[in-house]
């Protein structure tokens, strides 16, 4: 048996300020895998990290260059 420390619906709900019914959206819409066990969805860590993840507007690594690099829309800079 997986020593994982599963987390509840409203565990993960209070995690990331959600609501409870979001949480379970994201269940039934295949966003967020989770697992039935008795009286309600368990997620685990992993799969909690995977969701989070894929959610993410960019990958962390282009985050930390990100302000050496000119954005879409930024002027360049007139040198006078």
């Amino acid at each position: 048996m997986s020593q994982e420390q599963y987390q509840t619906v409203k565990d993960v709900a209070e995690l990331l300020k959600v609501s409870e019914v979001t949480v379970r959206r994201w269940i039934k819409d295949g966003e967020l895998r989770a697992i039935d066990i008795g009286k309600g969805w368990r997620i685990g860590p992993g799969d909690l990290d995977a969701f989070l993840e894929g959610h993410a507007t960019q990958p962390a690594s282009a985050v930390n260059g990100a302000a050496d690099k000119p954005r879409a829309g930024d002027k360049k800079e007139q040198k006078n």
